[in-house]
C-alpha cells in the first residue's frame, strides 16, 4: 500500500475520532528525514523520523531535549495499534544507528492525536510515556461585560518594572514542571527568560498582563495572537488560532482564583480578537495544571509520547 493510500486511510479513520483535528496529508519528505512503513497483515503504517536540535541557551531548550527524533505516523487498516507497532521496530532499528545510548539529551517522541487511542499499550511496553498534551480550548464567545470579577484580584498589562515579578513567576513554573519530565532545567534559564520576556512587558498591544492579588503582583499570563502562531496553528481544524504561552501563579496565591481570573481574561482577549480555538501545552502528569485547564474549557487534542534516551 502506497503513502498517499495509508494517508487517506488514516484521515479517514481520525474523522471519527475528533473534529477538532485538521487534514493530515501523506507524509513527504524534508531534508534530514527517513521515510519508514510497515505492514501488519491487512493493516498498515507509514512514518517519517525528523531529527532536530536545539542549543542549550535557546528560548526552547527547556521544554525539549537537545536532540530529538520525532515520529510522524499514519496508520489504516482494522488494526492500526498493531501497524503502529510494526513502524515502532522499524524505527527502534533506525534509532541505533543514529542516537548514542542513554544519552538523556537525546529523545524519542512520537506526537499522536490524543482520542486515537489504539497503540498506546504498544507505546507503553516500548518504555514510551505520555508526557504533554496540547489542548485546545473552541472559542465561547463571552458577553461583552467581560469575565466575572474574582474579589482582590487586578488584572492589568505588565510594564517594564514587572519584569523581575514576570521572570521569578516563569522560573518557578518551570521548577515545578521539571518534576513532571517536561521541562529540564537549563543553565543560565534566568538570563533568557529574561532576554524572552523584556519583549513583552510595557507593549503597546500587551501580551503579558500582571495578576494582583490585593495590591501584591502574584501572577501572570502570556499570549500570541492569530499571526503570531503559525508554528502551531497547524495542529487544529481552526483559522484564526491562538495561543496560552504560559500562566503562572505564585505559591502564596494558589486556589485564591488568581489562575482563573487571569485564563478568563486571557480568553476575553481572544474572543474579542475573533480567535476561534486556543492553544497551549502542559504536562500530563501535572497534578495541578491538567484539572486546572480542562475546567477551563481545554481537552487534550494531540498527546507527546517521549522515551528519553531515545535508546536506553
Amino acid at each position: 500500500m502506497n503513502s498517499h493510500a495509508i494517508a487517506a486511510g488514516h484521515a479517514e479513520r481520525l474523522a471519527t475520532v475528533d473534529a477538532l483535528l485538521p487534514e493530515m496529508p501523506a507524509l513527504e519528505p524534508a531534508e534530514g528525514s527517513v521515510s519508514l512503513s510497515a505492514t501488519a497483515g491487512d493493516s498498515a503504517a507509514a512514518g517519517l523520523s525528523v531529527r532536530t536540535e536545539a542549543r542549550p541557551d535557546s528560548v526552547d531548550s527547556p521544554w525539549r531535549a537537545l536532540v530529538e527524533h520525532r515520529l510522524e505516523a499514519r496508520l489504516t487498516g482494522p488494526r492500526p495499534e498493531a501497524a503502529l507497532d510494526a513502524l515502532l521496530t522499524r524505527w527502534d532499528e533506525h534509532l541505533k544507528t543514529v542516537a548514542p545510548p542513554g544519552d538523556v539529551e537525546t529523545a524519542a517522541t512520537v506526537v499522536r492525536p490524543s482520542r486515537d487511542s489504539p497503540g498506546s499499550a504498544e507505546l507503553l511496553r516500548r518504555g514510551f510515556a505520555p508526557v504533554l498534551v496540547i489542548a485546545v480550548r473552541p472559542a465561547d464567545r463571552l458577553a461583552v461585560t467581560g469575565p466575572p470579577a474574582t474579589p482582590g484580584v487586578h488584572i492589568r498589562p505588565a510594564e517594564a518594572d514587572d519584569l523581575e515579578t514576570a521572570v521569578g513567576l516563569e522560573l518557578e513554573l518551570q521548577r515545578y514542571d521539571a518534576q513532571f519530565g517536561s521541562v529540564t532545567l537549563r543553565e543560565g534559564a534566568e538570563e533568557t527568560i529574561t532576554a524572552e520576556l523584556s519583549k513583552h512587558v510595557g507593549r503597546e498591544n500587551p501580551t503579558l498582563w500582571i495578576a494582583e492579588l490585593y495590591g501584591r503582583p502574584l501572577g501572570m499570563v502570556r499570549v500570541q495572537f492569530p499571526g503570531e502562531t503559525a508554528w502551531i496553528g497547524d495542529r487544529v481544524a481552526a483559522e484564526k488560532v491562538g495561543y496560552l504561552s504560559s500562566l503562572a501563579v505564585a505559591e502564596p496565591a494558589r486556589s485564591s482564583g488568581v489562575g482563573t481570573a487571569l485564563a478568563a481574561h486571557a480568553h476575553q482577549v481572544f474572543d474579542e480578537c475573533g480567535t476561534e480555538a486556543v492553544l497551549l501545552h502542559h504536562a500530563l502528569a501535572n497534578p495541578r495544571s491538567t484539572p486546572f485547564w480542562y475546567a477551563q474549557g481545554y481537552r487534550p487534542l494531540w498527546t507527546y509520547w517521549q522515551r528519553r534516551p531515545a535508546v536506553p
